[in-house]
Formats: structure tokens, C-alpha cells, sequence
């Protein structure tokens, strides 16, 4: 399924969306947090790039492993190996970075509505949803740097 698409190699084509999608929900995810009269109008994009960023990454890992067995059948080359390595951590930093970004809007949200009252312990949960998001959202930057990297130095070379 993740092999091909119209006869070409999937994964070159599928990462363009992670290498997209994911910095997109990092870099949103943190104007999120540190933007909040911008929160109204940040709400769909930071949903919509959190239910894609996990998706797209798994696709790429997944169209990654499909090339690496058609190409190398088992032999897999050192840099290879070494982008492979970066792929798990990626996936999980952003299905993590994912669902704390959607909690956190979730509670926003809740806040918002005019019979919520503001409490003590409703801040200090917004305060630590939005300390893991932003912290979340730069190991994710991080991680989709040096997949690119480490991917594109497999391919071309040093």
C-alpha cells in the first residue's frame, strides 16, 4: 500500500506532506500557547495539523520501510539505517505533540464559554498543557530536522 503511487516510489512523495505538516503543527502549536488572543482564530488549523501530522508521518515511515526492502532487500546501507533510526522517535514525539495540542485546545475552549468559571486548577492544567506543548513542539522541530537531514545525506551523500 505505502510502496507506490502511479508507479513511483512512494516515500519521496509522501514526506514532502510530513516535512509540511509537521513543522506546520510545532509552529502553531507554539503560537497557540504564547498567542492566546489568537486562539479563536488559530483553533482549526492547530486541529486540523494535529490530526494530519501523525498520519502523514506514519505514511512517511511506513513508504520508507516499503523502499528501504524494495531497494536494498534486507541489506540496509549505514545512512539509511541511521535516517530508519530517527523515525520511531519522530512518530511518537508527534502523535504526542498531537494529542497534548488537541487537549490543550479542548480546555481553551471550555474555558471560553461564558458559564465556565476560571479556576486555580484550570490554570495550572493550561499551564502545564502548554509548557508540554511547547516543549513537545520543539523536540518535534528537532527530530523532523534531523530525519530530513539524515535522509536527504542517505541519498545524496555528505
Amino acid at each position: 500500500m505505502f510502496d507506490q503511487i502511479f508507479g513511483l516510489p512512494a516515500h519521496p512523495l509522501i514526506i514532502h506532506l510530513a516535512v509540511m505538516v509537521t513543522p506546520l503543527l510545532a509552529v502553531l502549536a507554539i503560537g497557540y500557547v504564547v498567542l492566546p488572543r489568537f486562539r479563536q482564530k488559530l483553533d482549526w488549523a492547530v486541529v486540523l495539523s494535529a490530526l494530519a501530522a501523525p498520519v502523514s508521518v506514519f505514511a512517511a515511515q511506513e513508504s520508507g520501510d516499503a523502499l528501504k526492502e524494495r531497494l536494498f532487500h534486507g541489506q540496509t546501507p549505514t545512512p539509511v539505517a541511521t535516517h530508519e533510526e530517527f523515525a520511531d522517535p519522530l512518530l511518537f514525539l508527534t502523535l504526542g505533540l498531537a494529542v497534548v495540542t488537541l487537549v490543550l485546545v479542548y480546555v481553551t475552549r471550555t474555558r471560553r464559554d461564558p458559564g465556565a468559571a476560571a479556576s486555580s486548577s484550570a490554570r495550572a492544567v493550561t499551564l502545564v498543557l502548554s509548557a508540554a506543548t511547547v516543549l513537545l513542539a520543539l523536540v518535534v522541530g528537532y527530530y523532523v530536522v534531523r530525519t530530513g537531514h539524515s535522509g536527504a545525506t542517505a541519498v545524496w551523500g555528505a
